[in-house]
């Protein structure tokens, strides 16, 4: 398959239809999940009309990365990428699939989104400036936008129905949702994570200013890593050799679109506008940069 053709939904003959998310199609296997990142773009939870060519196998590769290199700090869901390990009614799919899937173990997802700020940006910089705070977390006097925090922080979220808003909690909140000890082990192991992947995207030009992780329980209870992983669409991903604090970063990520969607005054409520072509191709090639400098 081309890299210029846009696969905005998955149907494939014989194997049930999918649970469609705002990126991914999930086709459910029992006791797995195949999981086909799509190259739809949602932007202020509304899933635009145009997709963006190749966005989904450059997220599906770079959350392969992430999972692979992560392994020493928590266990993931994935099993494998190659399109010959799925179940044998896929393989007449594979054009579609190459790339762009990954089969993983189901688990039971958390109710909660654990999100790791490294930087005073977003809904977190909105915050900051009404209550020099964020999700209950006191933070310094005098910060300026985009400011390096002196540690990360965990600021989970809830998990919004179809069409809704995710809204920030507090850590106590989060305990109420899945207890304590579960809260403390999903706080101290996201911040694990960010920190890890924060030194490895340094060293390669990126700034991961902060991330989204979603986690499940296997049947045993073990907590396990799950959805994607350190992408463009659940991190800000911004260009080290242009950051300066003070203002909004430059980004490699879906922040572009955003941008684009606020400055014509979009309400942020569906139906989404369509996306110009040169907006269309500037955020694939930003996809395919954050991929270029990840995986080098």
């Amino acid at each position: 398959m081309s890299q210029d053709t846009v696969v905005m939904q998955t149907e494939f003959h014989g194997v049930g239809a999918p649970k469609r998310g705002k990126v991914r199609d999930i086709y459910d296997l029992g006791d797995k999940l195949l999981i086909v990142v799509s190259d739809r773009i949602s932007a202020f939870d509304v899933i635009l009309p145009q997709g963006i060519p190749g966005k989904g196998a450059v997220l599906n590769q770079i959350s392969k990365y992430w999972f692979d290199n992560t392994t020493d700090i928590i266990v993931n869901h994935l099993i494998s990428t190659e399109v010959s390990d799925f179940p044998h009614a896929f393989h007449a799919y594979a054009d579609v699939l190459d790339g762009r899937s990954m089969l993983v173990q189901k688990t039971k997802p958390l109710p909660v989104e654990c999100i790791v700020r490294g930087y005073i940006t977003g809904s977190g910089w909105k915050e900051y400036q009404k209550s020099e705070s964020v999700c209950g977390i006191a933070l310094p006097s005098g910060l300026v936008e985009s400011d390096k925090l002196e540690n990360p922080i965990f600021t989970p979220s809830t998990k919004a129905e179809e069409g809704e808003h995710d809204e920030n909690i507090t850590f106590e909140q989060t305990v109420e949702l899945i207890g304590q000890e579960l809260s403390e082990k999903v706080r101290d192991v996201s911040i694990a994570l960010y920190s890890k992947a924060r030194d490895i995207a340094d060293k390669k030009g990126i700034i991961i200013a902060d991330t989204k992780f979603e986690f499940g329980l296997d049947e045993g209870g073990q907590l396990i890593l799950i959805d994607e992983a350190l992408t463009p669409d659940s991190s800000r991903f911004w260009p080290k050799d242009d950051y300066e604090p003070g203002r909004g970063q430059k980004s490699f990520d879906k922040q572009f679109v955003r941008d684009y969607l606020s400055s014509i005054g979009w309400d942020k409520n569906p139906p989404a506008p369509d996306l110009p072509e040169d907006v269309i191709i500037k955020s694939s090639e930003k996809y395919h940069e954050a991929l270029d400098r990840l995986m080098g």
